[in-house]
């Protein structure tokens, strides 16, 4: 186990100045501290956006046109997607554009999202309007409670389970609870891709499948693994505690401080560089609470070495704040009772 040391994770600091382009898009944007995602957009639409309208064009055939797709995948699919789809987070729980300017969030949610494969509207009422509200909870759309999660046979119905019936699940929670603002938001944007995918794959099948089917399925695959990691240790005596926070990771730093779940969850409008120094506010609550911090590592490691049950290597690189834990036994056992699945209880 690790000894809680200095926090690297990214925090802001104010620049000395400011670009004219930057300059440019302070008068559009809520907080200086967003720039960062005016410069991911910027790349994106200079990488992404001209490439996959080049591949719908009969301009390259055959090998010339996978010369261009495989970079066109890794940048968009490796690169920027672990970016955007957390930018996407954090623009969720507040807003990027002032609200004059709301059609330029309309836009990235509508144009830009597809293209990652995030179907628009969907990733703001699952996350905003139900996960934030279940906690992870067995109402939760997403709830890993059911799941034995140790286990590949577990996360694989976790996420076949969510990618065919998530929409039906999260549209039903909605409904159940006359929130129709919700579930009509849900409803036209998922069906909207759909509808649209139909209708591209008459323009162009291979680009239609390869640009935005494959990117919905990875999405949906990432951001179930994610969440599986974020929420695969559960306090069998309070199934409120199941969140945990990743520290000291690279990860933090490309996808604006993601590995704070448990922190996000505490306080779900914090701004993402503001995360680190109330991560130290609450330590010792989470310690009291024996939610986990691991350091060095994020979402990724932690599902791998669940799927391999190296709780030795979760052990290792998990912090012991305030000596919750009396030796590295200790900490293994509980890590291991809380991937337990719960069992549902009758209506």
């Amino acid at each position: 186990m690790k000894s809680l040391t200095v926090i690297t994770d990214p925090v802001y600091n104010e620049p000395s100045h400011f670009t004219a382009y930057e300059r440019f898009w302070l008068k559009y944007i809520n907080d200086k501290r967003d720039l960062p995602f005016i410069h991911l957009l910027t790349a994106i639409h200079i990488l992404v956006v001209p490439a996959a309208i080049i591949l719908y064009t009969p301009l390259l055939q055959g090998w010339y046109w996978w010369l261009l797709y495989i970079p066109y995948f890794y940048i968009s699919q490796m690169y920027f997607k672990g970016r955007f789809g957390l930018m996407l987070h954090c623009i969720s729980h507040r807003r990027l554009f002032k609200k004059p300017y709301t059609w330029l969030y309309n836009y990235v949610i509508w144009f830009v999202c597809p293209f990652f494969g995030h179907t628009p509207e969907t990733y703001f009422v699952h996350h905003m309007g139900m996960h934030h509200v279940e906690n992870n909870m067995m109402d939760d759309a997403s709830s890993t409670l059911p799941y034995q999660r140790d286990s590949l046979r577990g996360f694989l119905r976790y996420y076949l389970n969510f990618l065919f019936l998530g929409f039906r699940d999260t549209f039903m929670y909605f409904f159940s609870r006359r929130r129709k603002k919700f579930y009509m938001r849900l409803t036209y944007g998922e069906m909207s891709f759909f509808l649209f995918c139909i209708g591209m794959c008459f323009v162009n099948f291979k680009a239609t499948l390869f640009i935005f089917i494959i990117p919905f399925l990875f999405a949906r695959l990432v951001m179930m693994l994610g969440n599986w990691a974020q929420h695969a240790f559960v306090n069998l005596d309070n199934f409120e505690d199941n969140t945990i926070n990743c520290i000291n990771t690279k990860y933090n730093k490309v996808c604006w401080n993601d590995g704070y779940h448990a922190v996000h969850h505490i306080r779900p409008a914090l701004h993402y560089t503001d995360i680190p120094g109330e991560f130290l506010k609450n330590k010792d609550k989470f310690a009291e609470q024996k939610i986990f911090t691991f350091d060095g590592i994020h979402y990724l490691h932690i599902f791998v070495w669940l799927m391999t049950k190296r709780y030795d290597k979760l052990a290792k690189n998990l912090v012991n704040v305030n000596n919750m834990f009396s030796s590295e036994d200790e900490a293994i056992q509980i890590l291991k009772e809380r991937t337990k699945k719960v069992k549902r209880q009758a209506a």
